[in-house]
């Protein structure tokens, strides 16, 4: 079981990374393109090198959060339903919890609570989706389900410190 949850969320990594170079410096994230910071973690949440994106990994929870960020594609019109839904490709028999727009860093942000399984190892996910300044933003939260309040309270307050800054 150990090894399953482990690969699924390295399979998750994978998934949602991108192409780059960049990584976090303290807590703000810029490549260039893309400036932000974010909240702190507590112990135990160790930072990835995923490329482009801004990823930790919970060893002892198999749960990672991460944050990415998209610019210069034509999603201006895109709604934020349609860009979370695009984030969940790939993942099956997938049950929303909850959905609902709110008020993030200046803009309204979709923010979802899904349980959904990735190459058949069941994930419970929490996933913000903004647009701002021709970026879309994706934050998410992902752990086995019987892990996932662990860190649910630790990754709204990393939520809580995110910030997109002036280029």
């Amino acid at each position: 079981m150990w090894l399953d949850t482990r690969r699924g969320s390295l399979l998750l990594i994978v998934v949602l990374s991108a192409c780059g170079g960049a990584s976090l410096s303290g807590r703000v994230f810029d490549n260039g393109r893309v400036r932000y910071h974010v909240g702190e973690l507590p112990e135990g949440w160790r930072e990835l090198d995923a490329e482009g994106d801004v990823a930790f990994f919970h060893r002892e929870r198999a749960a990672v959060i991460s944050v990415h960020a998209r610019c210069d594609r034509d999603e201006d019109d895109v709604p934020l339903q349609s860009l979370t839904q695009h984030l969940m490709i790939g993942f099956t028999e997938r049950e929303v919890e909850s959905q609902e727009v709110m008020p993030f860093d200046g803009r309204e942000a979709m923010r979802t609570v899904v349980r959904a399984r990735l190459d058949g190892v069941p994930r419970a996910m929490t996933l913000y989706v903004m647009k701002k300044n021709g970026c879309v933003y994706d934050l998410l939260y992902a752990a086995p389900p019987d892990r996932y309040a662990e860190g649910a309270s630790e990754f709204e307050s990393f939520v809580r410190g995110f910030g997109t800054e002036e280029r």
